[in-house]
């Protein structure tokens, strides 16, 4: 991984400074605004920050923009509306941004519905439709997954799945992590949580694949089970 997280180094000048942790609203108008950089190569305005949070007012708005920039995640010049620059971001083509969610999605992955973006190196999860999910307890404790751990997970087809891969498939109507396997009486869909069954799918074309976890991140600090945002 390039970074832990999509959002930007704090200043170095004022790193060393005591400072409040991001609120909520503020990663995710800090999120919104990395992410919006990425695919227009300039900031959205106060105006379009406050469509995407439903903020009516845009002196709230420039408000959390202040707060960021007294945190050390932004430069402003309040007589423009774009003027914003993010300090710390890298917009080299050698990284993708993954959203990242904290339980399975059903099916399709709604990417405004992240609770955050991490950017890591295109080669370690470049496959569009990639998303990291948190582990909950007992999700993959087989395999050493703790709670928390970000689960990298990227689509595949059925052709591509191995014997012994792990995989996210939807059995009744839930997603749920399997390890699959082949045989002469179809596909086995075995349920890594304890207790969970094992189910036979006889015809392929029955078996809902979301994907094929491909990757693992864990924080090894106090922060581990809280956030990705340095603080």
């Amino acid at each position: 991984m390039t970074r832990t997280d999509s959002f930007p180094q704090r200043d170095s000048s004022s790193a060393s400074r005591q400072v409040e942790p991001l609120t909520d609203i503020e990663r995710k108008i800090l999120d919104f605004m990395v992410q919006y950089l990425r695919a227009n190569t300039y900031q959205p305005s106060i105006r379009e920050i406050g469509e995407r949070f439903n903020i009516k007012s845009t002196k709230t708005v420039s408000e959390h923009l202040q707060a960021l920039a007294d945190k050390g995640f932004l430069e402003r010049d309040p007589s423009r509306s774009r003027g914003v620059k993010i300090l710390g971001v890298d917009l080299g083509a050698d990284t993708v941004s993954i959203p990242c969610f904290a339980e399975l999605p059903e099916e399709a992955v709604d990417s405004a519905q992240a609770e955050m973006h991490v950017s890591i190196d295109r080669a370690l999860g470049g496959t569009r439709g990639s998303f990291f999910v948190r582990a909950g307890s007992g999700d993959l404790a087989v395999l050493g997954v703790s709670p928390g751990d970000f689960v990298l997970v990227s689509p595949v087809g059925l052709e591509d799945v191995e014997d012994g891969n792990v995989v996210v498939a939807r059995v009744g109507g839930d997603s749920v992590f399997h390890r699959f396997s082949r045989n002469g009486k179809g596909l086995h869909l075995e349920a890594l949580k304890p207790g969970g069954d094992t189910t036979i799918v006889e015809d392929a074309e029955g078996l809902r694949l979301i994907g094929r976890v491909t990757g693992l991140y864990r924080r090894m600090d106090d922060a581990a089970s809280l956030n990705l945002t340095p603080h």
